[in-house]
């Protein structure tokens, strides 16, 4: 089915605020491709990613939207037999040239992962934990960052009376704001997000969209969902993939009341997937 699929190309400039204001893009994907052995879970993907809105990415599971949102930050290679084809752009540069600093990398471009990975230690170092990693030592300043880490994440009203508190007595939902309090230390300026909520129940889930609407003003957010209604609440732009290949992209209203592919109609209709 794969191969009968064409992509149309459409306008990766999605409206947002004023509506009248182009967005400058902070990735672009060419030709890109990840193999697993001989496998080819991405395929030949292209796709401009605008700065400061969030982008989704959709379709029925083992789809190949995980591994694309992973390839950004080069999470891919810690997995043995991987390979990759190809470009993902980072402000002109190539992040799978052999001069990339891939510890640096992962720094500008922080991920959040499907079920929280909280450190067994406190709240307060698991904030402080990338920031120590840095060299950090200054305790004035670690706690700056991470009253403010927290605040962004909308979690530091709940714990600011017990940041000594073991993190793993935190809920699910608190512990996800914590996980994201946790890249946003680092000062990231992309956040990847790998179907974030799917763990959660409906009121933790609420919590954490509204906090992707927030983090919208500072970051640069790749999100990838199973939920479609939720990938049409918190995006700009959305990406329907299916078998490793990117069916089609544009901005989320359009994609979702008019979408330009058949394929992607049939999906959105649950005809499939």
């Amino acid at each position: 089915m794969s191969e009968e699929i064409t992509m149309k190309k459409i306008d990766t400039f999605a409206e947002h605020g004023d509506g009248n204001q182009p967005h400058e893009t902070h990735l672009s994907i060419r030709d890109f491709s990840l193999f697993y052995g001989d496998f080819e879970a991405v395929r030949k993907v292209n796709m401009d990613i605008p700065k400061k809105m969030v982008t989704a990415m959709i379709g029925p599971s083992g789809c190949g939207k995980s591994t694309l949102l992973r390839s950004i930050n080069r999470m891919n290679d810690l997995i043995p037999s991987t390979s990759a084809a190809g470009e993902i752009n980072f402000e002109g540069h190539n992040i799978y040239a052999r001069n990339i600093d891939v510890v640096t990398l992962r720094a500008r471009v922080g991920m959040v992962f499907q079920k929280p990975n909280v450190f067994p230690k406190s709240i307060f170092d698991n904030v402080a934990y990338g920031p120590r990693l840095q060299g950090m030592r200054n305790k004035q300043e670690l706690s700056e960052i991470v009253e403010q880490s927290l605040r962004q994440a909308a979690i530091w009203d709940e714990v600011k009376d017990r940041l000594q508190a073991n993190a793993l007595g935190m809920s699910g939902g608190q512990q996800q704001r914590l996980c994201i309090a946790r890249a946003l230390a680092i000062k990231p300026e992309i956040l990847l997000m790998d179907e974030p909520t799917s763990a959660l129940d409906p009121k933790a889930t609420a919590l954490i969209e509204d906090l992707i609407g927030e983090l919208r003003q500072n970051y640069t957010i790749v999100i990838v969902t199973h939920n479609m209604q939720q990938a049409a609440r918190v995006s700009d732009l959305t990406a329907f993939m299916y078998e490793g290949v990117l069916v089609e992209f544009g901005k989320t209203k359009q994609l979702f009341t008019n979408p330009a592919n058949p394929q992607t109609e049939n999906y959105i209709t649950g005809r499939f997937g």
